[in-house]
């Protein structure tokens, strides 16, 4: 059994990766505000595509559409799979994966510098974290393995 501190912690990380891939889409999609706004990073999809295209300059010009709208797409089924603890272990997982992905694709496209700043592969260690946890408090998992 694990201690309700453990509990504590691992929803707050749960939440926490969670609001962080969720604010960044609302971002891409212009919902915390206009490009040149204060705080806002993109605040349209174009802007998004411009800078996922910077990020993944290595890459065929092909393929760089479909990075933007594939991370998109993870970005909004991970964290709403990591809130409600359904399947948990492996949206965690996948979180930490895509996580480092971005990681190592900002150091290739920038430097080293831009994901230390971001604390990037710092989530991706607390995602890998959290797949390593036992039982999930406060989750669908536990609610099924409980029937």
């Amino acid at each position: 059994m694990e201690s309700k501190t453990m509990h504590i912690a691992q929803l707050f990380l749960r939440i926490s990766l969670s609001v962080s891939f969720f604010s960044a889409v609302a971002d891409r999609f212009g919902l915390w505000g206009n490009p040149g706004e204060p705080f806002v990073a993109w605040g349209n999809w174009e802007n998004f595509l411009a800078y996922s295209a910077s990020v993944n300059s290595f890459m065929p010009s092909q393929v760089l559409g479909i990075l933007a709208v594939s991370a998109t797409a993870l970005e909004i089924a991970l964290p709403f799979f990591l809130l409600i603890g359904y399947k948990t272990r492996i949206a965690a997982a996948t979180s930490g994966i895509l996580l480092l992905m971005f990681g190592l694709a900002m150091t290739f496209g920038f430097s080293i510098k831009a994901p230390l700043d971001y604390s990037v592969f710092t989530a991706s260690a607390g995602a890998f974290l959290l797949s390593c946890i036992k039982e999930y408090g406060l989750s669908l998992d536990k609610m099924r393995a409980s029937e």
